[in-house]
């Protein structure tokens, strides 16, 4: 007796996080853009306020991995996307200028 209602246990504790776990793959994903608003190039950093080292232009969907404050609290987003069918972490912009929108 003691088995099976351990068994069962563990069974609707499986159950309920694969349920969870699905729903959170079923909402809508987002969508990011590049929106820079001077109409250049937005600057891509190495790190939140670091050395230059891509730029990208506006209307580039990217996705966002992190976000972080710099030291006089402006916020970045480390953003990554698919170029030449390959997918890439660029590095860090501001995260201003990220705009994204519901899939």
């Amino acid at each position: 007796m003691k088995k099976s209602g351990f068994f069962l246990l563990v069974l609707t504790l499986v159950t309920s996080l694969a349920t969870i776990s699905l729903s959170s793959f079923s909402k809508a994903e987002q969508v990011c853009k590049v929106t820079d608003p001077t109409g250049t190039p937005l600057n891509v950093r190495n790190r939140p306020n670091g050395k230059v080292i891509n730029a990208l232009r506006n209307g580039r969907e990217v996705h966002i991995h992190e976000t972080a404050n710099d030291s006089q609290g402006r916020s970045w987003a480390k953003v990554g996307g698919y170029y030449n069918g390959e997918y890439r972490i660029w590095g860090w912009v501001i995260r201003e200028f990220i705009s994204c929108y519901d899939n």
